[in-house]
């Protein structure tokens, strides 16, 4: 892995070392002969890869060449002014420069050791920022397959940012005109040449294709899906366990911000959150707001005792922590150590009197003195004020977006509120005094992740709700929504709740996505339990063990592309997961039951009476896991024929 070079980053995250291969070592010299400094080491991630760092400000003096020859390969000018191009600049030369001498020496080392064929190099981009490189290798005419993969287009995250009609005017945009008002034409040009000169170009969803296919004015040669590394987030059975364990911390944090107000029952409070970078309108936020509003009504108006706690994980600009929601902490603890106090004095009084064969009067196990302490708690927790809706003092109250729809709509955590909102604006720590939760074990306490992206390329979010089996909201305008259609028969069983935002007006979409939340608002536990079960089964279909197939069908088609003396795909090479279909869950109904029960009921047992599913988990699981085996792992795989020279090996 290549990558730019950071100091303060490198010191903590990286362990240096010597290179493995004579013919890196040889590269690197070359370069550093000519005054460019790098390193190399393992990066002490999972995994621990190795990365070759360069230091751009070692070779800032060469900006000027460069750029001269940058607009000869490719006629795009980068401003003076503009950093962020420049960097980009020098670290694709430097790239470029490096592969250069380091394809020549790698042909010279392993063809004068132990192969008699020169060996294959395959070099993949990701982002413009890295595209430079791309473009002089290919103008240099590098012996080297490219693949460029752009995450999200420049120009789109543009566009969306700006609130317009953005996909259902795709082929109305005049690309020049909008990338030059929002001076980054440049930048699309660097992004836009990538694309074209690639040998190899994908991108990581069918959504994010029809984009570059407009902006770029380039279709995809591959689809690669964004997975995750699943045993990670493995908890095997004991992911209902772990909800149960960080649900109970959660709540510990909402009976101090709620204290004097927790006139509702924490059993039945179901927490919903959003999380992600702070763009109100391309994650959603905007009409997961307003449907807050219209949820808070449908439970009042059917008297529900439902109560919903909505957590905005989104980092903003403050000052400090609010000392209303510290002050709510330091009550519950004085509480908590109150009523230990008095716990142990009755306990100690109870069992003196067992001991002596009597049954304490309980109306005189407690003395003046407990009373008063009781009584005094009790007046602690009085407040005057509502609790309040953020955490911490922003910095730009009056402006904040989500405080203003906020105080637009009315939702202020009071006692009627059926839905209570807290934003948190910072990203989770478990060293917090406020919230101790890492990320991971705040999801896993949740029951509901809401992510309804207007712009979401892929979305890592509700793929690791998934993964850790927390149902989630997501939108048929993110990438990771459409792979869920794409694959699963019905997604919502399996606790994807897909919001569709692209042929429907706001309002339509705010309405479902009510219906989604009142929905699941009325789900029983046990309901909620087998979803759950369902939710973390399509984890294998998120498993970088079955998407990386979509990154070797690249790479082999880049290696075919480069060298087509040399090399030629398989017939049915692209993996074949077209038209599969996750199946439905069995014990699902197959339509809705409205009519009444013709027979007296067995049981008032709630539980019993909201859920008469016929449910067989391990049955159903092992169902799931055999249908992915048979898709994903025992399909063809694709590679690339060597010609000549046997079968070519990734």
């Amino acid at each position: 892995m290549m990558g730019p070079y950071y100091e303060q980053n490198v010191r903590t995250q990286v362990e240096i070392c010597d290179p493995p291969l004579p013919a890196l070592k040889k590269a690197m010299d070359a370069l550093q002969s000519q005054g460019c400094q790098m390193y190399f080491g393992r990066w002490l991630i999972e995994g621990s890869p190795y990365v070759l760092l360069f230091d751009i400000g070692s070779a800032a003096w060469n900006l000027d060449r460069w750029k001269g020859e940058f607009w000869e390969a490719c006629n795009v000018g980068i401003p003076f002014n503009d950093r962020e191009a420049n960097d980009a600049l020098l670290f694709g030369s430097l790239t470029a420069w490096f592969l250069k001498e380091y394809s020549y020496l790698g042909c010279f080392f392993q063809l004068t050791d132990q192969f008699h064929d020169k060996p294959n190099i395959i070099a993949h981009f990701h982002e413009w920022q890295a595209g430079a490189g791309l473009i002089l290798s290919r103008f240099r005419k590098l012996p080297v397959a490219t693949i460029f993969t752009t995450h999200a287009t420049l120009l789109g995250r543009y566009l969306c940012a700006a609130s317009v009609d953005f996909y259902n005017r795709l082929d109305q945009f005049d690309i020049d005109k909008e990338a030059g008002e929002r001076q980054i034409y440049h930048r699309y040009c660097m992004e836009r040449a990538s694309a074209h000169c690639a040998h190899v170009f994908s991108t990581v969803s069918q959504i994010t294709g029809i984009e570059a296919e407009h902006m770029l004015k380039k279709k995809a040669d591959v689809i690669t899906p964004n997975g995750l590394n699943i045993k990670k987030f493995s908890a095997m059975h004991e992911f209902q366990n772990l909800h149960s364990l960080y649900k109970s911390r959660i709540q510990e944090f909402v009976r101090g911000h709620f204290y004097g107000h927790l006139d509702f029952n924490l059993d039945k409070t179901l927490f919903f959150f959003i999380a992600g970078r702070y763009e109100y309108s391309n994650k959603g936020a905007d009409i997961f707001l307003e449907s807050l509003s219209r949820l808070n009504f449908l439970l009042r108006v059917h008297r529900s005792d439902v109560t919903v706690v909505v957590f905005f994980i989104m980092p903003a600009k403050t000052n400090n922590f609010n000392v209303e929601t510290l002050k709510g902490q330091a009550v519950r603890k004085q509480l908590w150590d109150t009523a230990h106090t008095v716990k142990e004095k009755f306990g100690k009084k109870l069992y003196e009197a067992l001991l002596r064969g009597q049954i304490p009067d309980l109306s005189k196990i407690l003395d003046r003195d407990d009373l008063t302490i009781m009584k005094r708690a009790i007046f602690s927790t009085q407040r005057q004020s509502l609790p309040p809706v953020t955490t911490h003092n922003m910095m730009d109250d009056s402006t904040d977006p989500i405080l203003n729809t906020v105080r637009r709509i009315g939702l202020f955590n009071s006692r009627t509120d059926r839905v209570k909102v807290i934003l948190h604006p910072e990203f989770l720590s478990s060293t917090s005094p406020l919230l101790p939760l890492d990320y991971e074990e705040f999801v896993r306490g949740c029951h509901l992740g809401v992510f309804p992206s207007y712009y979401e390329p892929w979305g890592y979010t509700p793929a690791e709700c998934t993964v850790m089996g927390i149902p989630s909201v997501t939108t048929n305008l993110s990438g990771f929504g459409c792979f869920m259609q794409e694959h699963v028969a019905d997604p919502t069983a399996y606790g994807i709740y897909i919001v569709d935002r692209r042929f429907r007006s706001a309002d339509e979409s705010c309405n479902q996505l009510t219906q989604f939340l009142y929905s699941f608002c009325q789900q029983s536990r046990r309901q909620r339990i087998i979803q759950r079960n369902r939710t973390e089964r399509l984890s294998d279909l998120l498993d970088w063990r079955y998407l990386g197939r979509f990154y070797m069908h690249g790479r082999h088609l880049a290696l075919c592309r480069m060298f087509p003396d040399k090399f030629e795909m398989e017939p049915n090479a692209p993996p074949k997961t077209d038209g599969f279909r996750y199946p439905r869950p069995s014990s699902v109904p197959p339509s809705p039951s409205v009519s009444q029960p013709s027979s007296p009921r067995e049981s008032d047992d709630e539980e019993e009476d909201d859920d008469k599913e016929r449910y067989d988990e391990d049955e159903e699981a092992e169902r799931d896991r055999q249908n992915i085996k048979s898709t994903f792992a025992l399909g063809p795989v694709s590679r690339g024929k060597k010609k000549k020279h046997g079968e070519y090996r990734n």
